[in-house]
């Protein structure tokens, strides 16, 4: 059968960068105090809305004397909320961040850590609507500790934030924002309800297979995403049907964590590249924009690809990807599509309209979405009659 080829050709270049250390398995959060004890002082905690999961690491910080100061995050990072997360931590003379929750707390985090050693305002630093500078320095330690299995935050290199008066989600990114350390622990993810199980693992399986499919794809992330394609395909569906199901959750924590090794150094492609114009105009959870719009992403891609470019490598990926999701050893690509169309049926995944999306909002998503950093990583250029369908379809 053959592995496929890399997208990209013979002249093969690539880099790989990731968190300086991480440490994966049940139990690893016992690992963040002492990691912390290491010539800091004063902690800087990030928790979700509440900080429940985070009461024995706050435990075992106090066990350790340090001065912790923490900090909420009750929704989506806005640039008011990194703002006032920043001034909390600069007023506590803070030299560690240790965020600990979802892909919103990750992020923060690490904008939070750039910031504190970087000059200037947040606006400088975001892309799109801000300068986009280059950051100057590292940022501060940083410990990213994830409390769901979905996002891959803790080893990205990017920051996602909202931009509320310009409707949109942009990004701080630089490899200076990588967290020094990333603590995933499974036994964190037991307690994840059903629907952000699934908003989180399909979010999950969206980045693995669009890095795998990404035209900036390479024989590392290939691996990566190999393994967390046959690991969330086998999963996911039993995590949202059995939250206690431990290595269920295991798999879609290393899922996780795969997808987001392989997304910061093979990029994404449409279906991200329509996540931030939505996410940014309508309150809807981003695993679930995702995970509506891949199977008519895919679609499409498959399409435009066999009609314009019928030689492409990446058809040969969206047959692997299929085999990989599915465990049919002759599954092809559009088997794939139908068996993740399926899968989002049973998890409950609704049509974008009952965020408030209409067809009269199509055409500004489109435009925002061609300018999308995301996008470029798309194994082929879709063109705006080709955006307006999927999003149609995504209704």
């Amino acid at each position: 059968m053959g592995v496929p080829p890399v997208i990209g050709g013979a002249a093969m270049r690539f880099e790989f960068a990731t968190a300086a250390r991480i440490i994966f398995g049940p139990g690893a959060l016992a690992e963040v105090g002492p990691l912390a004890a290491r010539a800091h002082r004063r902690p800087f905690v990030i928790t979700g809305k509440s900080a429940d999961r985070a009461r024995p690491l706050l435990k075992d910080l106090k066990k350790h004397d340090l001065e912790s100061t923490t900090f909420s995050v009750p929704s989506e990072p806005t640039t008011a909320l990194v703002e006032k997360a920043l001034a909390s931590a600069r007023q506590a003379r803070s030299d560690l961040v240790i965020s600990i929750g979802g892909g919103s707390v990750l992020d923060t985090g690490k904008a939070v850590a750039a910031m504190l050693a970087n000059a200037g305002r947040l606006s400088d630093y975001l892309e799109v609507v801000g300068l986009g500078k280059p950051l100057a320095r590292a940022a501060v330690t940083h410990i990213a500790v994830p409390t769901t299995a979905g996002t891959g935050a803790e080893v990205t290199r990017n920051s996602v934030i909202a931009v509320p008066d310009k409707k949109v989600k942009v990004s701080m990114r630089s490899p200076l924002m990588l967290p020094a350390v990333a603590v995933v622990d499974p036994l964190l993810t037991h307690s994840m309800p059903p629907a952000v199980t699934a908003s989180t693992g399909l979010d999950a399986l969206t980045q693995l297979a669009e890095a795998y499919l990404s035209k900036k794809s390479n024989p590392l992330t290939d691996g990566l995403c190999r393994e967390g394609l046959r690991r969330a395909g086998r999963s996911l569906g039993t995590a949202y049907r059995n939250g206690a199901d431990a290595s269920a959750r295991e798999d879609m924590s290393l899922a996780s964590l795969l997808s987001g090794l392989a997304l910061a150094n093979a990029g994404l492609g449409a279906v991200h590249g329509f996540a931030g114009p939505l996410g940014g105009m309508f309150a809807a959870p981003h695993g679930v924009i995702c995970a509506r719009l891949l199977p008519h992403v895919l679609a499409a891609n498959l399409n435009a690809l066999r009609s314009r470019d019928p030689q492409s490598p990446a058809l040969a990926r969206f047959d692997e990807a299929a085999r990989l999701l599915t465990g049919l050893k002759n599954a092809a690509a559009q088997d794939g599509i139908e068996w993740l169309a399926e899968l989002c049926t049973e998890l409950k995944v609704p049509g974008l309209r009952r965020f408030g999306l209409t067809k009269g909002d199509i055409a500004a998503v489109v435009a925002k979405t061609q300018k999308s950093s995301s996008a470029k990583g798309n194994p082929v250029a879709l063109a705006p009659d080709e955006l307006t369908a999927i999003l149609t379809a995504a209704l």
